[in-house]
């Protein structure tokens, strides 16, 4: 990656040495991440309109891909995928272009940054070439985020699948034995994800565990805004999806909430598409209320924050 363009991207957002560090320590940058301190960034994609997206890929999408959206795009093609073979942190298509992995053992308490020396590594690296792990040597030199190199505003376009055949260069070459056996050993472990769409529903996905199906879904909100929004629904009576639904709990992932519902089994993902419209808008009445809490909606909330779920 080019320092110009590193240099266009800093002043683009900002970007100096005495912006506070986005790990929360209340340090100036560059006497905290900036100076490469091993500090837990407990927000690492704040900013980006793709936050529930990545935490989404980073946390429970089994299989997806989606085209990284760069400001300056350079001469390779830039997809983040949810894992590569090997929980890889980045590989090098053939063909040039760059998968970058989610799901990986990172080095730092700061996945943006990771992911960013990834890619420093993967734009230099020859076809073909895997890179394990984020490690020592990789992508040295200044500190560099997502949020300095992504469209702000920009979701991700993302694409799910059923299976790992995307591992495949799809050149028609049929894979050798060991390639073979690596995906059938990840597609047999895969659970079925759908995402469901509409007017005011993103990062909201069914999910089918094998004995459960669920509703995950990642909320862009902060947790002090969204608890009483979700106590003020639950209150009312009005916290699940409809019939066939239980509010469960949530769980936090990387700074947000994602709260979960159990579902139904026996009806298709599809079916729970409305329901997930219709608790949008009430979710947003409820975010837009300036209303101090009732006697009922703070006992809701405190029974609400006691409902934290581990993912499995």
């Amino acid at each position: 990656m080019a320092k110009k363009n590193r240099d266009k991207s800093s002043a683009a957002t900002g970007e100096n040495p005495r912006r506070p560090c986005p790990c929360g320590s209340g340090k100036r940058y560059k006497a905290c991440h900036g100076a490469g301190d091993d500090v837990i960034v407990t927000r690492p994609f704040e900013g980006l309109a793709a936050e529930p997206d990545l935490v989404a890929m980073r946390e429970f999408l089994p299989s997806a891909v989606a085209p990284l959206p760069l400001r300056e795009t350079g001469e390779r093609a830039v997809r983040l995928a949810t894992v590569l073979p090997g929980a890889s942190a980045a590989l090098v298509r053939p063909n040039g272009e760059i998968l970058l992995g989610m799901q990986v053992q990172t080095r730092s308490g700061d996945l943006s940054a990771d992911l960013t020396k990834a890619l420093r590594w993967a734009e230099a690296a020859e076809p073909g070439s895997a890179l394990p792990v984020v490690g020592p040597g990789v992508g040295e030199g200044e500190v560099v985020r997502l949020q300095d190199l992504l469209v702000a505003d920009a979701e991700l376009d993302l694409e799910l699948h059923q299976d790992f055949a995307w591992w495949l260069p799809a050149d028609g070459e049929e894979p050798g034995a060991e390639i073979a056996a690596t995906i059938e050993r990840a597609n047999s472990v895969i659970m079925p994800t759908e995402a469901l769409g509409g007017e005011g529903v993103r990062a909201a996905y069914w999910v089918d565990t094998g004995t459960k199906a669920h509703v995950r879904w990642v909320r862009p909100e902060a947790e002090d805004a969204l608890m009483p929004a979700l106590a003020r629904l639950q209150a009312a009576g009005e916290l699940d999806l409809g019939e066939g639904s239980r509010y469960a709990g949530a769980f936090r992932a990387h700074g947000l909430l994602v709260p979960v519902w159990d579902v139904d089994r026996e009806m298709h993902a599809k079916e729970w598409a409305a329901p997930a419209v219709a608790f949008a808008k009430r979710l947003s009445q409820a975010l837009a209320s300036t209303d101090e809490l009732t006697p009922a909606e703070r006992s809701a909330r405190d029974a609400l924050a006691g409902k934290q779920i581990t993912l499995r």
